[in-house]
């Protein structure tokens, strides 16, 4: 790994800049964050987000320049803007009418990135939503999401999936791989010419088949790898959500979160890392919890990303909710992150 001092990061994302090296710390936000929230992530300390665009007007080259500005004139720089039109599509991954449609949207909208600048985007493969059970309290009152997979529903922009078939039938392994094959080997060559590189998310929860709808692809850790085989491109790799990796655990992934880290890595397709945590592995119900309070100890996930050079983002996600509104969860989180990283740099010599 390049011991350059100011171009970060080289193997997870290359063409970004920071002024520190190593591991990158973000924050997630909307397009409407206001002045305050900006000063806010400047005092956490963080240089980078993740930026989510709801209003799907919003979604031109135009105004992906403007929050460039915007978030630049407050020091921080965007890494990845989320879409959610182009991201869980069913059209794409089942597909339904309109898929075509839905690929070409995405290829614009990796235009649009490229062009603006943006170097990252994460994309999730799941054709009925992210699974939950709702609500439950946590440690000392938190409110966090809990799954019990035998009474859960899916959701996604709007959309609820509940019972036993979600879409009409049920699908075969087989037709969700040829549905990604054929989405992913016309991505792929967008992203290579606009210098973009798409992580792919596991899905949340993985393994199960869920409303007749397997999760044979990024649902554990072989899936994982014949997808990146399927892509065959640099440009296509992962976002490391280590909470579902955890869900699954290493009886459901195949591996470890930490040997998943070394893999990906190793192939120069580690591109993102959401750092959260969970209260154990599936199949029992499982809550999430704040990082320090789940079966994994997260200083062994840190310690793994130091150790493989990884110099791309990592972010808080899915933070329970705590007595005094989001914005403690938050620093309650990027302080402990920062405390990990710190702590891993100091016992191998310094940032990457």
């Amino acid at each position: 790994m390049s011991t350059t001092t100011n171009q970060v990061p080289m193997r997870a994302v290359p063409g970004y800049y920071s002024s520190a090296p190593g591991i990158q710390i973000a924050i997630q936000t909307g397009a409407d964050a206001t002045d305050e929230d900006l000063q806010f992530f400047q005092q956490l300390g963080v240089e980078w987000a993740m930026v989510g665009i709801r209003d799907q007007a919003q979604h031109t080259l135009d105004f992906y320049k403007q929050l460039v500005k915007r978030f630049g004139d407050h020091g921080i720089k965007i890494y990845r803007i989320a879409n959610s039109s182009v991201h869980n599509v069913p059209e794409i991954t089942l597909n339904l009418p309109g898929r075509d449609a839905k690929i070409e949207e995405f290829k614009q909208f990796i235009r649009n990135l490229g062009r603006a600048g943006i170097k990252y985007n994460t994309y999730a493969h799941m054709g009925n939503g992210i699974w939950s059970s709702g609500r439950v309290t946590g440690r000392g009152g938190m409110d966090a999401r809990m799954l019990d997979i035998t009474n859960a529903k899916g959701h996604w922009a709007g959309e609820i999936y509940e019972g036993e078939i979600t879409h009409g039938r049920k699908y075969t392994e087989d037709e969700l791989w040829d549905n990604y094959a054929y989405m992913i080997q016309q991505i792929a060559p967008v992203a290579e010419e606009e210098g973009v590189y798409i992580g792919i998310h596991p899905d949340d929860p993985p393994v199960y088949p869920l409303g007749g709808i397997p999760r044979c692809m990024f649902g554990n850790f072989a899936g994982y790898k014949q997808a990146m085989e399927i892509a065959d491109s640099p440009n296509i790799g992962v976002c490391l959500c280590v909470g579902c990796w955890l869900e699954g655990g290493e009886a459901g992934m195949g591996v470890g979160v930490v040997d998943a880290i070394k893999h990906f890595a190793a192939q120069n397709q580690l591109f993102k890392v959401h750092f959260r945590n969970v209260s154990n592995p599936m199949p029992e119900p499982w809550v999430e919890t704040l990082i320090d309070n789940g079966y994994q100890d997260m200083y062994e996930v840190m310690k793994a990303l130091r150790q493989v050079g990884f110099d791309g983002c990592i972010i808080p996600d899915h933070i329970p909710n705590m007595l005094g509104g989001h914005r403690v969860g938050v620093a309650y989180s990027i302080a402990y992150m920062r405390a990990l990283v710190q702590a891993v740099n100091n016992e191998y010599g310094g940032a990457a």
